[in-house]
């Protein structure tokens, strides 16, 4: 038996999160267990998306988090780390120079992977062990500057794309009408063969939505259509505050749940999917596992 532990960075544009797992390999055959979890709302996708580059204060905090990451990671005594950074700093015109900057300060290695990287990152969770491979599942990733959308049928994958909506571009109102309108083509002309579709949601919005739905049902891994669209229309009629108060949410959970929501009822209504698979994964946890599985080779 061994016993090994990995960590994964996940900068966003809503948040950047520590994530470190501790697998216990028994004759190659891993167990993965959260050891910690820590995440903080440093919202680069603010500055991004309305200036183009990445804020001095958002640069400092970034960088004191990466100093902070990588002390805790030492503390935990990781196998292996990777941190990867997604679409604000893909955009920002300094994202390179940012990600270079913390590499020498903190000796924290940041990559910046595109839209794609990132759906196969998510699919390294093994999520389709979960799924019935005679089906179709449409794979909807929402972030706070990009959704990336992934076809599957006949287990394999057929389509991919990703669109510049997300939950704080929303927010900035920065996605307009044709936007919409080209997701919504892609989607009618991506599913036109397929009878019936099952989406698979990931992401932090959509697991609190999947939780307020839920609640102490025993199957907690579906959504449906019908109930999903209840609640979106509710949280949109409250406040933030109210948000907050009823639903026990974090500030800058409650301010992006409401956009979310939006994009993912916009998708099942668009491919008439009636429930939402939603797995409770996040890039994370399929970096730790494609870390896990490059060890073992």
């Amino acid at each position: 038996m061994e016993l090994l532990k990995f960590a994964a960075v996940d900068i966003g544009s809503n948040a950047v999160r520590l994530l470190v797992n501790t697998i216990i390999d028994e004759d190659g055959n891993p167990y993965f267990k959260k050891a910690s979890l820590i995440r903080v709302p440093i919202r680069l996708g603010a500055d991004v998306f309305k200036t183009g580059k990445i804020s001095k204060e958002n640069i400092k905090r970034l960088t004191e988090a990466m100093q902070a990451y990588k002390l805790l990671m030492q503390v935990h005594g990781v196998t292996d780390y990777r941190a990867f950074a997604t679409s604000a700093m893909r955009e920002a015109s300094n994202g390179k120079k940012v990600a270079e900057m913390i590499r020498k300060e903190t000796g924290v290695d940041l990559q910046i992977i595109d839209g794609m990287i990132e759906a196969e990152l998510l699919f390294a969770t093994r999520m389709s062990e979960q799924l019935n491979p005679a089906k179709s599942y449409l794979y909807v990733d929402v972030g706070g500057g990009s959704t990336e959308l992934t076809l599957f049928s006949d287990n394999k994958s057929q389509a991919s794309k990703s669109f510049k909506i997300g939950t704080i571009r929303i927010l900035n109102e920065q996605v307009g009408k044709d936007k919409w309108s080209a997701l919504e083509e892609w989607l009618l002309k991506t599913t036109k063969n397929i009878k019936q579709i099952t989406v698979i949601g990931t992401g932090g919005n959509v697991n609190k939505l999947s939780k307020i739905l839920n609640g102490k049902k025993r199957d907690k891994s579906f959504v449906r259509y019908k109930d999903l669209r209840e609640l979106y229309d509710e949280l949109a009629a409250m406040s933030v505050e109210e948000r907050m108060r009823q639903y026990s949410m974090r500030s800058d959970r409650a301010d992006v749940v409401v956009p979310a929501a939006h994009i993912f009822t916009t998708v099942m209504e668009t491919t008439k999917a009636k429930e939402m698979f939603v797995p409770k994964v996040g890039l994370s946890d399929g970096m730790i596992r494609w870390m896990y599985r490059k060890y073992k080779r």
